[in-house]
């Protein structure tokens, strides 16, 4: 039983911030899955939740022109290895490719193939039916006043 004095543990800022990415990221996903412009066997992957959040990393992070795999990690703050686990399955997906670095031949570069890039347009349009939907059920005025106090707590930690 949660008394008033405990309470906190279940309302403090950090708890809501993760169950709202939470939700805002499997609404992403939702969104996604019924997208018409991507793929089938993607779509029935998402459908299924075999396709998470994590993944979404991917599409997040990676550079149009192709990024290394130890920059990628870094920029989705994930180990190399968990991001290696991310990459194998988008590339039996189809979603992306590991090529040579062409300034570096003992180096690959992950890219988007042409189902990646269509998943990463699935992807912008999902994020802004997703935020079109937050803003209707919050309001405008505190879908603004949450999007500016998150851009500046994130940028004062790094």
């Amino acid at each position: 039983m949660t008394t008033a004095e405990d309470g906190w543990r279940l309302t403090h800022l950090g708890r809501l911030l993760g169950h709202a990415m939470r939700r805002f990221d499997e609404r992403v996903l939702h969104l996604m899955a019924h997208n018409i412009d991507v793929p089938l066997a993607l779509s029935n992957l998402a459908a299924r939740a075999q396709i998470s959040a994590a993944h979404i990393h991917i599409t997040r992070h990676l550079d149009l022109q192709g990024a290394r795999l130890t920059d990628l990690a870094q920029k989705a703050g994930m180990s190399k290895q968990a991001m290696g686990d991310l990459v194998d399955q988008c590339e039996a997906w189809g979603l992306v490719t590991r090529e040579s670095d062409p300034r570096d031949a003992r180096a690959r570069l992950v890219q988007f193939t042409p189902t990646g890039l269509l998943w990463l347009q699935a992807f912008r349009e999902a994020v802004a039916q997703a935020e079109k939907e937050f803003r209707a059920e919050v309001g405008q005025d505190v879908a603004t006043v949450v999007k500016i106090g998150l851009e500046a707590y994130a940028g004062a930690s790094g």
